[in-house]
C-alpha cells in the first residue's frame, strides 16, 4: 500500500490551489501529494461561449500573484472596474470604483476552465501527482492518518486527508460531519448573454421583486449572468425561447447595457447555506464548498475558499515536518474563523435582506443603499467585503 503526505480528494480550483500554494515549501520538505479527481482536465483550453466563469476578488488577484500564476491567468481576466448595486424600481442605489479603492481593479471575472488550465499546467508532477478519473469511495482514520479505497479497489494512506469535494460531499457524511443548512428555496440561472452596448468592465448586481441578479463583465464583450429566481420560475424562465428569455431579463434588468442580443445555455442550480460543523479533525481538513456553500449572489464563496487554501498552506508550511497534527490544523482554523463568520454571514445577509419583498424591509435597504453614499466608512467596509478585504490590510493603507 502506498503512502503519501497529503490526499487532497477534489482536484477542482479548490484542491487544485492549496496544491499549488503548497507546492514550493512540499519540495524543499519532501512531500508527496496526490490528487484525487474523477474528472480529467482537458488536455487544453478551449474558448466557449457558454463556459462557465467565477468572479475573482482584488483579494484572490492577490493570492495568486503571490503564487506566480496570475500572469497566466490574466491573459482571459477581465477587471471589474466598477459595481453598481440597485433595487429596481425604487430609489436605492450605490456604485463601487476601483479608482476611489486604490486598486487597478474590484476583481476580476474568469472563466473556470482557462482558471483551471492554468492551475493544472503550474502544478509540479515531482511533487504533485493525479489519480484521474478516480473517486475516493471510503475513508478511514488510521494510526497517523487516514486510509483511503478509490472506486478501482486500490487504497492509500496519508498523514493529511483534505476534503475538497465539494457542497454534497458524500464522504463528509460518511465521517459524521453534520452540517448547518438553509434551504433558500430559489434557483440560480446561469447563463452568459451578449449585451447591445459595451459593458466597459462594469458589473451590476439587481435587485427585483422575483429575486436578485448580477451581471459581470466577461472577455468579448460578454456578461455572466446569475439570476436568481424560485424554483417553478426558474424552471419556466430556463425553458423559455431565446427571444422570450431575453425579453423577460431586458425588463429586469433595464437598458444600461442597450438591449440585450444573445444569449447562450442556460442552467440552474438550487440554492441554500452549507456550513460543516467541523472543518478539522486529526489528520484532516474540509475544505472549500464542503466546508460552507454560500448563495452565489454576493460573489463570496470561491474568494472565501482561496483565503482559506492559502492560510492553510502557510499553517502546514510552518507546522511539522509531517503534516496532519491536530494543533497546526486548529490554529488554522482560528485564524480563518473570523473571515470565515464575516462572510458568510454578510452573503447570508444580503441574500436575505434583498430577497425579502416586505415594505419595511424594502425601505430599510434601499435607505441603506443610500446612505452608503453618504457614510463613507460605511462604503469602504462594503466595498472591503466585496473585494475580499474584510480581515486583510486596507491596500491604500491607513487615512
Amino acid at each position: 500500500m502506498s503512502r503519501v503526505n497529503l490526499a487532497i480528494i477534489g482536484g477542482g480550483l479548490v484542491g487544485a490551489s492549496l496544491a499549488l500554494a503548497l507546492q514550493a515549501g512540499a519540495k524543499a520538505r519532501g512531500w508527496r501529494i496526490v490528487l484525487i479527481e474523477p474528472f480529467a482536465p482537458g488536455d487544453s483550453f478551449q474558448p466557449s461561449y457558454d463556459a462557465r466563469s467565477s468572479a475573482l476578488s482584488y483579494g484572490t488577484q492577490q493570492i495568486y500573484q503571490h503564487l506566480g500564476l496570475w500572469p497566466e491567468i490574466a491573459v482571459r481576466a477581465e477587471p471589474i472596474l466598477q459595481i453598481q448595486v440597485s433595487d429596481r424600481g425604487r430609489f436605492g442605489s450605490t456604485r463601487l470604483e476601483a479608482s476611489e479603492e486604490g486598486v487597478p481593479a474590484l476583481g476580476f471575472v474568469v472563466e473556470n476552465a482557462w482558471l483551471g488550465q492554468c492551475l493544472w499546467q503550474a502544478l509540479d508532477p515531482e511533487v504533485v501527482t493525479w489519480r484521474c478519473p478516480a473517486e475516493v469511495t471510503s475513508l478511514q482514520a488510521v494510526e497517523q492518518g487516514y486510509r483511503l479505497r478509490l472506486d478501482d479497489d486500490t487504497q492509500l494512506e496519508c498523514d493529511l486527508a483534505v476534503l475538497a469535494d465539494g457542497g454534497r460531499s458524500a464522504l463528509r457524511e460518511q465521517l459524521g460531519i453534520h452540517v448547518r443548512h438553509r434551504a433558500y428555496e430559489q434557483s440560480a440561472l446561469i447563463a452568459n448573454v451578449t449585451p447591445g452596448q459595451r459593458h466597459g468592465g462594469q458589473a451590476f448586481e439587481r435587485f427585483t421583486e422575483q429575486g436578485p441578479m448580477a451581471l459581470l463583465p466577461l472577455p468579448d464583450n460578454r456578461c455572466a449572468l446569475v439570476w436568481t429566481r424560485r424554483g417553478m420560475d426558474a424552471k419556466r424562465l430556463a425553458e423559455l425561447d431565446e427571444r422570450p428569455f431575453l425579453d423577460e431579463l431586458q425588463a429586469a434588468f433595464g437598458y444600461r447595457l442597450g438591449g440585450f442580443r444573445q444569449v447562450g445555455a442556460r442552467h440552474l442550480y438550487p440554492l441554500s447555506l452549507i456550513e460543516a460543523q467541523e472543518q478539522v479533525r486529526p489528520h484532516l481538513v474540509v475544505l472549500g464548498n464542503a466546508a460552507h456553500s454560500l448563495h452565489p449572489i454576493a460573489g463570496q464563496g470561491f474568494n472565501l475558499s482561496l483565503r482559506d487554501v492559502q492560510s492553510l498552506a502557510d499553517a502546514l508550511l510552518a507546522g511539522p515536518s509531517v503534516p496532519g497534527d491536530l494543533a497546526t490544523l486548529e490554529g488554522y482554523l482560528r485564524r480563518q474563523r473570523l473571515d470565515q463568520a464575516l462572510t458568510v454571514g454578510f452573503s447570508d445577509q444580503v441574500t436575505r435582506l434583498f430577497g425579502s419583498t416586505g415594505t419595511l424591509l424594502t425601505t430599510g435597504r434601499n435607505l441603506g443603499l443610500l446612505g452608503l453614499d453618504l457614510l463613507p466608512p460605511a462604503k469602504r467596509w462594503f466595498a472591503r467585503q466585496a473585494m475580499g478585504l474584510g480581515t486583510r490590510p486596507d491596500p491604500r493603507g491607513a487615512r
